[in-house]
């Protein structure tokens, strides 16, 4: 029994060991360092819930008790600094129950802080775990405070964090003018293949905000292009309502777009968000022998039946597929639901993607898509094979753009 205690003890142990973190994120750097970049300075903070170290300490509470610094104003994204708005939702401006720091929206009546703002702030820092997805508001968060913190002369600072697709996948053609919008704000491709820090300064270099801010980006230590989030051994905090896991924006990837459209479900409302393609006319099993007949590199589907909880479909019986990674590097995320468009309309005559949307939702799908192309090419026959050149076609140039600004290898 006492060997049994021993064994069960050093397991312990080893898991303990394996489960320490590799990577140190730039909040961990900046501390490790005694907090030195901003010794004696006003500091804002732009964060959410996902500013948090790598034992879960909020980035808000670390650099309230710094003893060098003096943090004087925190800013909320999307979601707000505590998390706990939906998706879409107003974010007001308020006091920080837990520091008594006041708080300004970034999404609410501006977008963009304000010189009144910034009144009192030296520096204006950012620490917000991004999803490597452009219609994902972080982005333009971060490039508006950029603009801002510029035309404010004040430092900017980004505490750098994982690009959870990793730092290999570039996807998605860049937006044209009239398509440029809080969801694709900036000329990036949908998937950027960047960590936040990395494209604050593709941002600056390349002159996509208005004006070139002062940036220092605290780099992480120990992470890679090739990890995966699970890789790193840091926690993953929701960084949205529906991005509960560390997988989920590979996901997010590879059906967001085609969610704008609300013709089928994605799983939003179910218990797995972005994992499903699902609809009440179809038949489970077809739909997934359909779609792993196109034998799409790195992905395997599943049939699932189940009944959404809210969102589309709320108690009704759904039949669908899900999405399983088997060979993560080969998958090409955004194309996956483009030929679930081109299965679903060739399987269903009840689902007509763009018959049947409003103007609003064809206005969405063509800013997430950054262009109107996607959705005029698909319509002609829905066949994916019509938009993927487009799709494609600026990959290559912004890969050698990128590639200026890597911090990591």
């Amino acid at each position: 029994m006492k060997q049994l205690g021993i064994l069960a003890t050093a397991l312990l142990m080893v898991i303990y060991i394996n489960a320490a973190p590799k990577v140190m994120t730039g909040i961990e750097v900046l501390r490790a360092d005694g907090f030195r970049l901003l010794a004696g300075k006003r500091v804002g903070l732009i964060t959410n819930p996902t500013g948090v170290d790598s034992h879960l300490q909020s980035t808000i509470d670390i650099l309230y008790h710094a003893p060098n610094i003096k943090l004087v104003a925190l800013f909320g994204p999307e979601h707000g600094v505590r998390g706990d708005v939906y998706a879409g939702a107003k974010v007001s401006t308020t006091e920080d129950p837990e520091t008594g720091i006041p708080v300004y929206s970034l999404y609410g009546k501006t977008k963009k802080p304000t010189t009144e703002m910034l009144r009192n702030i030296d520096v204006l820092v950012y620490d917000i775990q991004d999803i490597g997805c452009r219609s994902y508001t972080f982005v333009s968060t971060l490039g508006l405070a950029m603009e801002a913190a510029a035309e404010n002369h004040i430092p900017f600072v980004v505490l750098d964090r994982p690009d959870p697709l990793g730092g290999l996948k570039i996807e998605g053609n860049l937006p044209e003018k009239p398509f440029m919008s809080f969801v694709s704000q900036f000329d990036i491709p949908y998937v950027y293949g960047l960590t936040c820090g990395e494209l604050a300064k593709l941002l600056n270099g390349e002159h996509l905000i208005g004006k070139s801010c002062q940036l220092t980006v605290v780099k992480m230590k120990g992470w890679h292009r090739k990890m995966t989030f699970e890789q790193t051994g840091l926690p993953w905090v929701p960084s949205s309502p529906h991005i509960p896991e560390a997988i989920t924006p590979a996901f997010y990837a590879a059906s967001g777009i085609l969610g704008e459209l609300s013709a089928v479900s994605i799983g939003v409302g179910y218990t797995l968000p972005f994992q499903l393609f699902a609809h009440d006319s179809i038949n489970a099993e077809q739909f997934a022998r359909n779609m792993n007949a196109l034998h799409l590199p790195g992905v395997l589907f599943r049939p699932i039946d189940f009944q959404p909880f809210y969102s589309i479909g709320k108690g009704q019986h759904y039949a669908g597929v899900q999405l399983y990674f088997t060979d993560y590097a080969k998958a090409h995320l955004t194309e996956i639901q483009f030929y679930v468009m081109q299965v679903l309309s060739k399987m269903s005559s009840h689902i007509q993607f763009f018959d049947q949307a409003t103007s609003s939702r064809f206005r969405m799908f063509d800013d997430v898509c950054g262009s109107d192309q996607i959705r005029l090419l698909m319509s002609q026959r829905m066949d994916a094979a019509d938009v993927i050149p487009y799709w494609r076609k600026d990959e290559n140039a912004f890969r050698k753009i990128a590639k200026k600004y890597y911090l990591y290898h």
